[in-house]
């Protein structure tokens, strides 16, 4: 029997040798897909975290700041702005104003000079007429050498004093008011000018720490809730607003009690407060769909809580708005509407996780 290891046996033909092919990689674990998933920035110390939170707040304090100083130089501005829904709502022939009533306006000049209300279309021998916004012009005139005043009815008056007579204005009681009203202003309208580069900062720092699916949602809903808080200010400033001043008016004249005008820095404020809350009530469904993101709500939950939504709309509606039942209601059903387009957005979810699931079910 032939040795193998003679060296003296000759050598077999060589064999065809195959190419070099590596060994195919292994499949990605669970712990490389996660750590895809990380996307963070560099490591930092607890240290080295607390420096730079502690200049995102310098540099938002400074952006307010400066917002508030740009703001305080433009107060006349800001006024004229939060004034608009007040003038808008003089225009507006409302349903609440009580029959028989007409509201008259004594002006000397250009000058606002007294308000009151009428229940019959005659006065000290002037006839009124019929209409419901009365004007009564102070003109000086001579009468047997002596200057008096005549007072004349207005028929054909200018459109400007018209909105001026049909509505409440706006005056100071306080000799702080003006300058108190005007900080007020300044650090609200301050906030809003700062608002996007208080977003920058807090942006630059939260996000190196998110996963890259966390700043994808994370920015969704940010586009998302932008978007809803500007179009909850609109809605408020240009169309309930007016309607709720108006009512406000309305109630005044059906107590029996006038209101020839109101506190400048107590309308501000309301103004203000009610576009702010109306902005933050448009945030519901943005809030409740990243609850159910995050498991800790579903569609049965949602649909569940919708008797209590209506109430707590309702309440919102009275805390917010002036508290009577017609402004109540009008910020309560656009709320509510929100409320539904949240809860089938999270139907639209659960249908279609449960149809992927059945899906893989089938493959698998």
């Amino acid at each position: 029997m032939d040795d193998p290891s003679d060296p003296s046996r000759p050598a077999a033909p060589d064999a065809a040798v195959s190419p070099y092919s590596p060994p195919p990689s292994p499949p990605p674990s669970e712990a490389d897909e996660a750590e895809e998933d990380e996307g963070g920035g560099p490591i930092k110390s607890f240290l080295e975290h607390l420096e730079d939170l502690r200049w995102v707040l310098i540099k938002t304090f400074t952006a307010i700041l400066l917002g508030m100083v740009v703001c305080l130089l433009a107060v006349n501005q800001l006024v004229e702005i939060l004034k608009w829904p007040l003038e808008r709502s003089r225009q507006l022939q409302s349903f609440f104003d009580p029959k028989g009533v007409q509201q008259i306006t004594v002006f000397f000049g250009t000058n606002k000079v007294a308000a009151f209300q009428s229940r019959t279309n005659r006065m000290a021998g002037i006839d009124l007429g019929t209409n419901r916004t009365v004007l009564l012009q102070l003109e000086a005139t001579e009468l047997n050498g002596h200057h008096v005043l005549e007072i004349r009815n207005v028929t054909n008056a200018p459109a400007a004093l018209v909105d001026k007579g049909r509505g409440p204005g706006l005056i100071f009681l306080d000799p702080a008011a003006p300058f108190l009203s005007s900080l007020s202003l300044a650090f609200f309208g301050g906030l809003l000018l700062a608002a996007p580069f208080v977003f920058y900062f807090l942006g630059g720092f939260l996000l190196p720490a998110l996963k890259i699916k966390e700043k994808k949602y994370g920015l969704r809903a940010f586009g998302v809730g932008l978007f809803l808080f500007a179009l909850g200010v609109s809605f408020c400033y240009f169309g309930i607003m007016p309607l709720a001043l108006r009512a406000a008016e309305a109630y005044s004249n059906w107590m029996g009690v006038q209101m020839p005008d109101w506190r400048a820095e107590t309308y501000f404020s309301f103004v203000m407060k009610f576009m702010l809350g109306m902005g933050l009530g448009f945030e519901m469904p943005v809030v409740l769909l990243a609850l159910v993101k995050i498991g800790i709500l579903d569609y049965k939950k949602l649909a569940a809580m919708r008797t209590y939504m209506i109430v707590i709309n309702l309440v919102l509606g009275a805390i917010l708005t002036t508290p009577e039942v017609f402004t109540q209601v009008l910020m309560a059903v656009p709320l509510q509407i929100l409320y539904e387009i949240a809860v089938w957005i999270a139907w639209y979810w659960e249908r279609r996780d449960r149809k992927r699931a059945e899906q893989e079910a089938r493959a698998g």
